[in-house]
């Protein structure tokens, strides 16, 4: 995978798990380096996070999108046939 941080990176759903080591290795180095207090990585550290973190909502997003239902207008079966149709009775001329 490329660079989190590149904001032309698409990523597919299967990359999320990915996605999901990507940002618990950046939590684990930042917290590292506030313990070693090399306090000028954590700032590249945290816009790498940001970016880890926004591809995953947007992962998580499109998932949502496309488990939720769309309804086109189309009845259902069950409308269709509740309806009965009559027909006119032709009348009687004579």
């Amino acid at each position: 995978m490329h660079s989190v941080r590149c904001p032309v990176l698409i990523v597919h759903a299967t990359e999320r798990p990915q996605l999901g080591e990507i940002r618990d290795t950046l939590l684990a180095r930042i917290l590292e380096a506030e313990r070693e207090g090399r306090l000028g990585e954590i700032e590249g550290l945290q816009s790498g996070l940001t970016h880890a973190e926004e591809k995953i909502a947007q992962l998580d997003a499109q998932v949502a999108l496309k488990q939720g239902a769309v309804n086109l207008g189309i009845p259902a079966f069950r409308e269709i046939i509740a309806r009965t149709a009559t027909a006119a009775t032709p009348s009687e001329s004579g």
